[in-house]
């Protein structure tokens, strides 16, 4: 028997934005939301109920800028505890995801379609596509169980 379809919401934690996406299991696919702005990585915690009340996410995928040895970096210790505070909040199964390199890909990728420069990254911001990339690679290691 399939497992249902679940759809998830990921989180690109940064201390002045993030980034949120979409995706569902049947797919595996994801797409990013929008930033939200945060003050010292903390976000205005009713846009993100908002996000849940329309989305109503069966869980919740917050990227983990780990070193690249894969050590926790001082960010990855921030993010884990934006991990915690939704999962406290909101009472919603929070998941955590390596997320080395999503926001290199994400500028590598505004780069190649020809709307990101290091410029542009203001109006054009990557840390929902990094959102999305983190959270399409959490939905591969999830459907493959």
């Amino acid at each position: 028997m399939a497992a249902p379809i679940q759809r998830v919401l990921g989180f690109d934690f940064g201390t002045r934005q993030i980034g949120v996406a979409v995706g569902q299991t049947l797919t595996g696919n994801a797409r990013p939301l929008k930033e939200l702005r945060a003050r010292d990585g903390i976000p205005d915690w009713d846009q993100i109920g908002a996000l849940l009340k329309e989305w109503q996410p069966h869980a919740l995928i917050v990227g983990l800028p780990l070193n690249m040895d894969g050590s926790p970096s001082e960010m990855s210790a921030r993010a884990e505890k934006f991990a915690r505070r939704l999962q406290g909040r909101f009472q919603i199964a929070v998941h955590c995801v390596d997320e080395r390199l999503s926001t290199f890909e994400a500028k590598q990728t505004l780069r190649e379609t020809g709307r990101g420069t290091p410029a542009s990254y203001r109006d054009n911001p990557v840390d929902s596509l990094a959102a999305a990339l983190l959270l399409e690679t959490w939905l591969v290691s999830h459907t493959e169980q």
